[in-house]
């Protein structure tokens, strides 16, 4: 029962982990209590776009006329089958790490870990046996839950998080988001483009609160246009649920009090990470507002001791974990690692359209004291979107006047996530705004809308 290596956790911080440990010649062993590869994996990234493709699949076929495709027959959304895909989809990419991790001589081991004492971790399985493993070294990587909030607690049935809302029997006619951040934005626009009637409640004064002030205004815009109710600046009281409907009481951006009655509420006020009950308290490891401390290669105070991903300090997302786990698994294994560049991490939200953005937003750099450039192209300009028939959105992209380099870049538009991976590794190698101008875009592509948008905040607009 002894490894090199023990991980808590097979997300996508906690597998990735354990490959990169196997590869540099490690025994490893990984910990998980559900299904392989995390929540990520089985009931947020991947199942949530599965849902999405169909939803954005049934528009289109809605939309085929426009195409000059004439669609026979009753069109129907058949939302059990579209939540089946979904979950088939999730359990084929489980498959697949489980594969990964039997490739690379990984053991897995089914139960709850805990820390328990040096260099060890109690392992509790379902049926209540306990077993002990060591290591010199481990990572915990338990990843995150969903926000539970006091005034609105989740029941799962009336009162939904995430996961509940990935398996829904039936379509809901009406529906109640609260929070409109990545995940709240994503299953609003799912729901209301399959036909349910979707509100949508922000507390702060936009949605998709951490983009540029432009984008969500953007955004904020075609969701209107599709039915959603958006409410900013707005205050969930309550949600009662005694009732036939579930009635949420909610203080508009005026403070007059309303009340909206709907079939279900989706909680999306955010996440909380996985950090009880796994011997954390006993073991030393120290807390900060509800996060792990760790330094910039992820070593606790604790010696042997590790944590990344969602439990650390940073953005709760994939791929952040992913790239925590590979640096500090080449630190353990004594190679040189460069830690990893917060302020050049790339955000994306699938609705329609998407949302993709890195660095900083125009406000926040004005904020810096920053002499900036700005720079912008709409899709309405864009051959390519124009032939697509997706002409909502646009690019824009800000540029440091004393240095050109790319401060931040920020756009909204259909698959627009495919395209922000560029301006990460521009800004990673101080590439500047010229070298953008002077680079040949093909065309017609959505990606030429980045070098529209250079030339634009350079003067050198040619189809603007």
């Amino acid at each position: 029962m002894k490894y090199d290596m023990i991980v808590i956790g097979s997300g996508p911080g906690g597998y990735v982990a354990a490959i990169r440990g196997s590869q540099l010649g490690k025994k490893v062993a990984v910990i998980e209590q559900a299904e392989v590869g995390g929540i990520c994996l089985n009931w947020g990234c991947i199942p949530t776009k599965a849902l999405l493709k169909s939803a954005q699949v049934y528009r289109q076929m809605q939309e085929a006329t426009s195409y000059g495709i004439k669609v026979e027959g009753n069109l129907v959304a058949d939302f059990p089958a579209m939540i089946k895909r979904s979950r088939d989809v999730a359990a084929t990419m489980s498959k697949g790490v489980q594969f990964l991790l039997k490739k690379n001589k990984i053991d897995l081991i089914s139960g709850h870990g805990c820390l328990a004492g040096e260099h060890a971790v109690e392992v509790t399985n379902a049926e209540g046996a306990v077993q002990t493993y060591t290591a010199p070294d481990i990572i915990i990587a338990t990843g995150a839950r969903s926000r539970s909030l006091p005034q609105i607690p989740q029941d799962g049935k009336r009162v939904l998080g995430y996961r509940e809302a990935l398996s829904l029997t039936q379509l809901p006619e009406r529906m109640v988001v609260i929070g409109s951040g990545a995940i709240g934005s994503e299953f609003a626009c799912l729901y209301a483009h399959l036909g349910t009637k979707v509100t949508l409640v922000e507390y702060l004064p936009n949605i998709v609160p951490l983009e540029d002030e432009e984008i969500s205004k953007q955004l904020e815009r075609v969701f209107r246009k599709v039915g959603i109710t958006v409410m900013t600046a707005a205050t969930v009281e309550q949600v009662n649920t005694t009732g036939n409907n579930c009635e949420v009481s909610v203080k508009d951006s005026k403070g007059n009090p309303t009340n909206l009655a709907c079939d279900v509420v989706l909680s999306a006020a955010g996440i909380v990470p996985n950090v009880e009950n796994i011997g954390l308290e006993n073991a030393g490891v120290i807390l900060d507002k509800g996060k792990i401390v760790v330094d910039e290669y992820y070593r606790t105070p604790v010696a042997g001791v590790y944590a990344i991903g969602d439990i650390v300090y940073g953005p709760a997302l994939a791929h952040v974990a992913s790239h925590e786990a590979l640096i500090c698994v080449e630190h353990i294994a004594g190679l040189m690692v460069t830690p990893l560049d917060y302020n050049n991490i790339p955000a994306c939200t699938y609705t329609f359209p998407e949302i993709a953005s890195v660095g900083m937003s125009e406000k926040a750099a004005l904020a810096a004291g920053k002499n900036i450039r700005v720079g912008k192209f709409p899709f309405t300009a864009s051959g390519k979107a124009t032939a697509s028939g997706h002409r909502d959105g646009m690019v824009k992209i800000i540029f440091d006047r004393e240095t050109d380099l790319c401060l931040g870049c920020h756009l909204i538009g259909e698959n627009v996530t495919e395209m922000i991976s560029g301006i990460v590794l521009a800004r990673a190698h101080e590439v500047t705004g010229h070298d953008i101008l002077h680079a040949i875009h093909p065309h017609p592509t959505l990606s030429e809308a980045i070098m529209e948008a250079t030339a634009t905040a350079y003067g050198q607009a040619i189809h603007l």
